[in-house]
Order: structure tokens, then sequence, then C-alpha cells
């Protein structure tokens, strides 16, 4: 019943779904361009849709009343980013605990434009040992979708080569606010 009233919904919203099969049970999504809080809306609706079982993380103090409840209905998993360098020994802990873990991220991890993504979802996929699947939104012709599945080697710079190239089509509710899509210049 969720699934066909987040079907329609997208429908009269104009959003149309387009889903490439990942082949696997356990990935990290990666979902861009991120420039609105709308894309959090339309990207819940269509992982409704499809019956996407996903979880996402955000920063612990979402988590609390009165709103926190909800944020973890909708797959959310409280972490702490205060906590140097333990973010992904937390993550991975999920992929080893379920065989059937998806994690969702937003790699810009703002909606503001900024100069670099966070790679957090490079060093996530190799330490669990899962594909990045890459999940997109598309505000110029309301188009969602998922596609793009493959397994990151060592190489960080390989993987935004490839996810640089994915997403060159895709723009967001506000194309001046995306992102350059390359790792952070230490």
């Amino acid at each position: 019943m969720i699934a066909a009233l987040s079907r329609r919904l997208l429908q009269a919203f104009g959003w149309t779904l387009h889903i490439e099969d990942p082949g696997t049970d356990r990935y990290v999504l990666i979902v861009a361009p991120h420039t609105s809080n709308w894309d959090f809306v339309v990207g819940i609706l269509a992982a409704q849709a499809i019956r996407l079982d996903a979880h996402w993380i955000g920063k612990h103090t979402l988590f609390k009343p009165p709103l926190g409840w909800l944020f973890r209905a909708l797959g959310g998993i409280p972490v702490d980013r205060g906590r140097g360098g333990d973010l992904i020994p937390q993550v991975v802990r999920y992929f080893e605990e379920s065989p059937a873990f998806k994690l969702g991220l937003a790699p810009e991890g703002t909606r503001s434009a900024t100069d670099h993504w966070k790679s957090g979802f490079h060093y996530i996929a190799r330490a669990a040992g899962v594909p990045i699947v890459m999940g997109w939104l598309d505000y110029p012709s309301k188009r969602i979708g998922m596609g793009g599945a493959f397994v990151p080697d060592d190489s960080l710079q390989h993987t935004f080569e490839r996810v640089r190239a994915f997403y060159a089509p895709y723009r967001g509710r506000h194309a001046d606010q995306g992102s350059e899509i390359r790792p952070r210049r230490d």
C-alpha cells in the first residue's frame, strides 16, 4: 500500500523512476546531485515506491524528539560524527550484522555548493566489501533512478573518475549549487 501510494505521489509530481537492479542485497547507494531539501522527500518516495529497504546516516542530534522516531522509521541511523575516525567502523558494523544492508548517502554532504565530495562512501564500501550503486535525481527531466553499480578498487581517484562520468548528465533542483565531483584536496 505504501509503495503504491508513493508511486502515485511521484507520478502526481511528474517524476518517473528508472531503476537498474544492482544484483546484490548489500551496497552503498550514493545519491546526487543534492541541492535541495526536496531531494530527501523525492528520494524517500522513490525508495518506498520500489520497496527499497535502505538506511541512511545522520548526525545523532537529528534523532532527538520530536522527530527522531520518524527519522528512524524512515531508515535513519544516528551517528556521532564528533568521535574522530570512528564513523566508518560504526557504519561497517551494520553491514557485518545484516546480509541485506543497504546504506544511502549524499556524498556532497550538504545542499550548498562545495569544491569537493566527501569520500566516506568509497572507504565504507571498501571496508565492508560491498559495491557502490549510484542513485540520481535529474530535476529538468523529473527522473530519479539508480544504477551503475561497481566494486571500488583501492584507488580513490578511480572511484571519483567513474562517479564523475556517471553523474555528468544529471542536474539538481538548484544546478548552480552542485558540488564539484572530486575528493577533498589535502
